[in-house]
């Protein structure tokens, strides 16, 4: 196995959810079917921080839960990232408990339940963490 493919989201306006991805996070949109459906329903694909994200019109889950996604970022850009969510009006959660070392991070919801989390950490220093 080589790694994630992809990850594809339920979204119920495309155009809200690239508005999120693209000003919000500074993704890159690639590709929109605009009606000619490959797939199930019309879809948008975006590059945000290397990762192949697909929107897809349907509908999304009908309850927040922690389930996330998390992408890497550096800790002095953790101000500017809230700062654009901010200004899109999408649901900043308050951070969860940290022991320290473990990495700061921002958690929002996007406008269908999506959680995600910038993180400014990584596995072994988590790791590292925990086992002190």
């Amino acid at each position: 196995m080589d790694g994630i493919s992809h990850v594809t989201f339920l979204v119920r306006d495309l155009d809200r959810m690239a508005t999120f991805l693209c000003d919000g996070l500074g993704a890159k949109e690639v590709y929109d079917s605009q009606g000619e459906n490959f797939s199930l329903s019309r879809e948008k694909f975006f590059v945000l921080g290397g990762v192949w994200i697909a929107a897809m019109e349907g509908s999304p889950p009908a309850e927040r839960t922690y389930r996330h996604l998390a992408f890497k970022v550096d800790e002095a850009d953790l101000p500017l990232f809230e700062q654009r969510l901010r200004r899109l009006g999408v649901d900043i959660r308050p951070p969860r408990s940290r022991v320290e070392g473990e990495g700061a991070s921002l958690y929002f919801y996007d406008f269908d339940n999506h959680l995600y989390e910038l993180h400014a950490g990584t596995l072994e220093e988590r790791v590292a963490c925990y086992r002190r």
